[in-house]
């Protein structure tokens, strides 16, 4: 199955919104990630820096221990101590563990080990010192510089870790917004493009929808005058059998009347016999030419083409006209070109011949003469019926093939309106084309052009 252009851009427009709803949606996760992340690290670099504060408080705690044992000589002093350097052990193994993925941070606790190791064996000098001779460690400054010394670097060190803990952290944080604020206007831009993206597949859906409704409306109007042709059809149908029956009634007891009373009545005396025939052939030709338009109006008027000799159809029109009825002009038929034969529909030719032909006559005056020209070309035949008569003004001659439409110069001349209309009915229903050129007072020309290809001039 074909896909129209308009279902392409609805497929690929929801296609392209779940894209960056899923792009969006993506982008919100690694934020949600990265921010988790930040919250994480925030609270890891404050055990951090809690547990080095916790450090420099313990080995102050130790120094003063060792202090105040040296002083007092209390036990208990050295049990505190002794305690102060199990938790500095454990401090520093538990910062050892939080320092493991920062190299140069790792560098400094190694060298902050090698002090505290350093300064525990001062401790432990000064100690064993004191008890062996409680006097001598007040006057041994050597060892007192030494562990004062040992502090400073210490503290040093303590300071420098703290400061690059929140020298990293600080690095992270401004590194994390920066991802974050870039992430949050991509987050934005696919949201405003994805609105646009919905927007625009929900324009083509409401036009689809409204084509749609206009079809449908379009679909019920056309059933409905369907329907009505129909009705008319079968309106002008009945009417016409019912017609029909009692006009021939009338025309023939009109024609055996004329025959009876003929030989023993003056012509002149059955001039209302006449007028009898001839209003009753008006009326059966007038039946004819409604239900033609009602049946091309309901599609059941068929154009069925068959090879027709052409010629001999035109001579017996012009016989018909000059010898059945009571034209009083001159018909002068002209081959043009050596056709002999054409495809189409004799029965639909003879109501356009004809219906030409009666409004040339119809139009003209008695003395004028009525021009029917056959015209065969490669591929095309034309009829061209030429007349002298009262001309067709210009301002009618858009709305000539319009049912019950007649020109305003007809003055008393008797008509319906309805021939041309049959007449652009049968040329539709051929494919071929009508062209008219007329001068008020000098007369008009009508030509009907009809394409020589079997298969177009068949109904679809």
């Amino acid at each position: 199955m074909k896909w129209s252009m308009e279902r392409k851009w609805i497929t690929g427009g929801f296609g392209l919104a779940l894209v960056m709803m899923s792009v969006v949606n993506g982008i919100s996760y690694q934020n949600a990630i990265q921010l988790k992340e930040s919250a994480k690290r925030v609270k890891e670099t404050n055990a951090v820096i809690k547990n080095i504060n916790n450090i420099s408080a313990t080995l102050t705690d130790a120094e003063s221990e060792r202090r105040g044992y040296i002083l007092f000589g209390d036990p208990d002093e050295l049990e505190r101590y002794d305690k102060a350097i199990a938790d500095l052990k454990r401090q520093i193994n538990q910062l050892q563990r939080s320092l493991a993925d920062t190299q140069s941070q790792k560098q400094r606790l190694d060298k902050l080990q090698l002090l505290i190791t350093q300064r525990q064996e001062l401790f432990e000098q000064s100690i064993n010192q004191y008890q062996n001779s409680q006097t001598q460690i007040l006057t041994q400054t050597p060892l007192l510089n030494e562990i004062k010394q040992n502090w400073h670097q210490i503290s040093q060190l303590l300071t420098d870790l703290q400061t690059e803990e929140e020298r990293l952290l600080q690095t992270q944080v401004e590194q994390s917004q920066s991802n974050l604020q870039l992430r949050m206007l991509i987050e934005l831009l696919g949201t405003l493009l994805t609105f646009v993206v919905l927007f625009g597949v929900y324009a083509i859906l409401y036009r689809q929808m409204v084509k749609r409704q206009q079809a449908e409306v379009l679909q019920r109007t056309l059933a409905q005058e369907k329907e009505l042709s129909e009705l008319k059809l079968q309106f002008f149908s009945m009417v016409s059998h019912e017609f029909r029956t009692p006009l021939s009634l009338i025309v023939g007891s009109a024609q055996l009347l004329e025959e009876t009373l003929k030989p023993i009545v003056k012509p002149t005396k059955l001039k209302n016999l006449y007028r009898i025939q001839s209003s009753a052939k008006a009326m059966t030709k007038l039946l004819g030419d409604v239900l033609t338009l009602a049946r091309a109006d309901a599609g059941k008027l068929e154009c069925n083409p068959t090879l027709l000799e052409i010629q001999t159809f035109c001579l017996n029109l012009v016989e018909d006209f000059q010898v059945y009825s009571d034209t009083k002009q001159t018909i002068k038929f002209v081959r043009q070109g050596s056709c002999t034969h054409a495809w189409l529909d004799e029965k639909i030719l003879y109501s356009i011949l004809s219906n030409l032909l009666s409004n040339a006559i119809k139009y003209s005056s008695p003395e004028n003469t009525i021009y029917f020209n056959l015209i065969c070309e490669p591929d095309t035949i034309l009829f061209q019926v030429k007349d002298e008569g009262i001309g067709i003004a210009r301002e009618d001659i858009n709305k000539l093939y319009d049912p019950f439409i007649r020109g305003k110069n007809v003055r008393e001349v008797l008509g319906t309106g309805l021939g041309l209309a049959v007449v652009k009915k049968c040329v539709d229903l051929h494919k071929g084309e009508i062209f008219v050129e007329s001068e008020v007072g000098v007369g008009t020309t009508f030509t009907v052009r009809i394409p020589q290809f079997k298969d177009n001039t068949k109904n679809d």
